[in-house]
């Protein structure tokens, strides 16, 4: 018998690598769920806050870092753990948007902060105001901007100046607890909670109940990334609840009365997602419950390993809003939640600009300054303003506006007067009350091109060139200084997403990529939608007012009178040609 050779024989394979005999192929990397891969840290970020939470640093900032000023920051709790006290450092000034993705942090940044203070449900005393306008003039060079999450951010704050800022804050019940961070950040509520007129039910109960249990507990101080939070009992919708990770809706059950539709997984950023309905009924007293359920369904469940997949939308695009109930029922709630109806469509704007008629007889006021950007001198002046005419209360709103109430009736007009002296007009034209801005490139980090000012001029310029063309709905304009959509450009109308442009000589200019037709639930639309990104549609910073009114005339020309046509239905419809 001959022995084969070694090329005759055919190739063997080794025995652990035979079809047969191959190993099992290895798991999905595993998501970071806590409760299904465990707490073993999967990230550096995961790391630092197990390791010590970001509430913790509060005293390092009161007892180390005031006393020892920028130079003696911890990397770690400077670029981490102060968010979870609502402080980020601010963009060095003079620093180009393209070189924001190609610095390092401590490039970009100045030894100066923004400070969020954190205002749930926009509820301010004349007090309160007072305080927060002076914490600007002392020690912020009079900055302050109102956000489109009811809060105030003041810049130029140095960390020596901290401790002595929530001393007093803190004296008139405010603070910047959990303001930024991996946490439940501020509650929206409706600003004309406990005032309207045609409200379905007061929040207020619901968001005091929220903030006084579960803000700075450590059981929630360690989220994948942010929570966002939305309770509205005004029929006008006007919390933006379609774009928070858990909010509340007011809705009146045929058998139950009056509570909350409930939804979940809503965000915007660079990967947008609308939150869904669950299709339950919540009871005003379970309010508090079953957000903390939803909170630790995230917690738990949330995915952790990969930061740009550590929100909430994720989990529940994944789950589907019908695992999504069953796992908050029967593993975080005592019983079932009710089925329930959804809420109809708003019949009113939800910004609340204007003159309206409270509940008592008296007014409210809802005025516009100019994208938020206010002062700590304005906001002062509006305290006193106010008390001058006997109220001691007032409301920011998500839209970056402001709510005044108590004005009695004889007062109204003369009150509209001193607010326009003031630059806060309570009767604005289309496009300023319709426009909202980002921080953008002034101030922030992330942002690529400038914002507040370009947003500004360009609404003066609007206002000058379409002066008396009569546009037949309410018409947004929101511009973002970078892709993380803060100014939430995929449910405006016309939504500006920063970049910079070829200048057409070898260089770069500031710019816009074009989103259109996008918007929320509301008077004019039953339900929110996303925009249409047309591709190559792009604006320079220079030629945004020319595009603007091209695109509003335009509208006017084509749009199908016979049946109201809105803005956003024909920038769905129209040909990209007429889009340019």
């Amino acid at each position: 018998m001959t022995t084969p050779t070694t090329t005759d024989a055919a190739p063997q394979r080794p025995a652990s690598t035979d079809r047969g005999n191959r190993p099992p192929r290895p798991a999905s990397r595993p998501h970071g769920q806590w409760k299904i891969d465990g707490t073993t840290p999967l990230n550096a970020n995961e790391v630092w806050k197990q390791e010590d939470g970001g509430l913790a640093v509060r005293e390092r900032i009161e007892n180390t870092y005031a006393a020892g000023g920028f130079a003696s920051i911890d990397p770690t709790d400077l670029h981490g753990r102060f968010r979870w006290w609502g402080l980020y450092t601010q963009r060095k000034p003079g620093i180009d948007g393209g070189k924001t993705a190609t610095l390092e942090p401590h490039e970009l940044e100045d030894e100066y902060f923004m400070l969020r203070v954190r205002i749930d449900g926009g509820q301010l005393t004349t007090q309160q105001l007072r305080v927060i306008g002076e914490i600007s003039t002392e020690f912020g060079r009079d900055s302050a901007d109102l956000t489109d999450r009811q809060n105030v951010q003041l810049h130029w704050v140095r960390v020596e100046d901290v401790p002595e800022i929530w001393r007093r804050l803190e004296a008139v019940g405010l603070g910047t607890t959990e303001a930024c961070g991996d946490v439940p950040r501020v509650v929206l509520g409706s600003p004309v909670a406990g005032i309207a007129a045609d409200e379905l039910i007061d929040p207020t109960p619901s968001i005091d109940a929220i903030t006084e249990r579960y803000i700075g507990i450590p059981e929630l101080a360690n989220l994948p990334r942010k929570f966002k939070t939305a309770i509205t009992g005004h029929p006008s919708q006007d919390v933006v609840h379609e774009i928070n990770d858990v909010a509340f809706v007011a809705v009146n059950h045929p058998e139950l009365g009056v509570g909350y539709d409930l939804w979940v997984g809503g965000g915007l950023s660079t990967s947008a997602h609308l939150a869904v309905r669950l299709g339950t009924f919540v009871a005003p007293e379970l309010v508090p419950d079953v957000w903390f359920g939803v909170a630790a369904i995230f917690r738990d469940y949330g995915y952790r390993r990969l930061r740009n997949k550590a929100r909430l939308k994720y989990l529940v695009a994944d789950w589907g809003p019908e695992k999504f109930r069953e796992v908050l029922e029967t593993e975080y709630l005592d019983a079932p939640l009710p089925d329930g109806p959804a809420a109809p469509k708003p019949r009113t704007q939800g910004d609340h600009v204007g003159v309206h008629r409270q509940h008592d007889g008296r007014y409210y006021i809802g005025v516009t300054p100019f994208v938020g950007r206010v002062s700590g001198s304005k906001l002062t002046a509006l305290a006193d303003l106010l008390e001058r005419h006997g109220s001691g209360r007032l409301r920011t709103t998500p839209h970056q506006k402001l709510v005044l109430l108590d004005i009695e009736e004889r007062d109204v007009e003369q009150v509209v007067a001193e607010l326009d002296e003031l630059g806060l007009s309570a009767r604005p034209s289309v496009f300023r009350r319709g426009t909202i801005a980002c921080t953008g490139i002034e101030f922030c980090k992330l942002a690529i091109v400038e914002t507040k000012q370009t947003a500004t001029d360009a609404v003066l310029a609007l206002e000058e060139r379409l002066a008396g063309l009569d546009l037949p709905h309410p018409l947004s304009l929101h511009v973002n200084g970078c892709p993380n959509s803060c100014a939430r450009i995929q449910t405006a109308d016309i939504g500006l997403k920063g970049q910079l442009l070829p200048d057409g000589d070898g260089g770069q200019t500031p710019g816009f990529q074009v989103h259109l037709g996008g918007g929320l639930a509301s008077e004019d639309r039953e339900e929110a939608g996303l925009g249409r990104t047309v591709r190559g549609l792009k604006v320079t910073a220079d030629g945004l007012v020319d595009y603007v009114e091209r695109l509003v005339r335009r509208f006017l020309a084509d749009r199908d009178a016979a049946i109201d046509e809105t803005f956003a239905e024909w920038a769905h419809r129209a040909e990209e040609e007429a889009l340019q």
